[in-house]
């Protein structure tokens, strides 16, 4: 493959030439190496672009190799802007799902609100892929059904709390995902916005969840361990 490497570019002129186990090495990336940097590559691009403004050629460009490595690594654009939302999917999956550790309700929907907050902060090139409607299948789905699947997380945690409660577990379903989705919208805005802190953000979340509009906190409190 043409171009498939990477250059130091050191070398002097001509007249100060320095000797030849000094000139510039080219050293070949390994196929791993390779990849992961496309992946990093078009994750930028996807995130500035979309999927339609980018193209095959600027990922080779950006990439300093020929647009054949690119269709051999993924077959195509398409191939590696599905495996970029695929590992973005998993990675918002797994810190949303691994941050519900409390017993309190209360102290959950802080969890919840500060992990998809958290995921915004670290993730934004892959958060902002995310919440546009993708053009191409992905084995976790779209932005959506990862919403939905975080919903189920949560429905299990109210489903036991409205039994203890007294109330109808069938519920259940109806309000995990009114939650998650309020979260998840509010966090669509915040992407932009990042007015106010995310401390205070996930603070006004719960307040909201938690005491509904009628019985609003006007200074909403965070309970658990996180305060910023």
């Amino acid at each position: 493959m043409m171009d498939d490497v990477a250059t130091d570019s050191s070398a002097g002129s001509e007249n100060t030439r320095a000797p030849s186990s000094r000139r510039a090495r080219r050293v070949r990336m390994t196929g791993k190496e390779r990849r992961e940097q496309l992946l990093d590559i078009g994750r930028t691009l996807f995130a500035d672009k979309g999927f339609e403004g980018t193209s095959v050629e600027e990922i080779a460009a950006r990439a300093g190799v020929s647009k054949p490595v690119v269709y051999e690594h993924f077959g195509g654009k398409e191939g590696l802007y599905a495996v970029v939302v695929d590992r973005e999917m998993r990675k918002l999956l797994d810190m949303v799902t691994g941050a519900l550790t409390a017993g309190h309700p209360r102290e959950l929907l802080e969890q919840a609100a500060f992990a998809l907050l958290d995921y915004i902060e670290t993730y934004t090139d892959g958060f902002r892929i995310l919440v546009r409607d993708s053009p191409v299948a992905q084995s976790t789905g779209t932005f959506a059904s990862l919403i939905s699947d975080i919903a189920t997380q949560v429905e299990d945690i109210l489903g036991l709390e409205f039994k203890a409660r007294g109330f109808d577990p069938k519920l259940a379903p109806l309000y995990a995902q009114a939650l998650v989705g309020m979260v998840a919208l509010t966090g669509q805005w915040w992407v932009n916005a990042r007015r106010p802190k995310k401390a205070e953000v996930a603070a006004h979340l719960v307040n909201l969840a938690w005491h509904g509009l009628e019985n609003l906190e006007s200074k909403p409190r965070l309970i658990g361990h996180r305060k910023s």
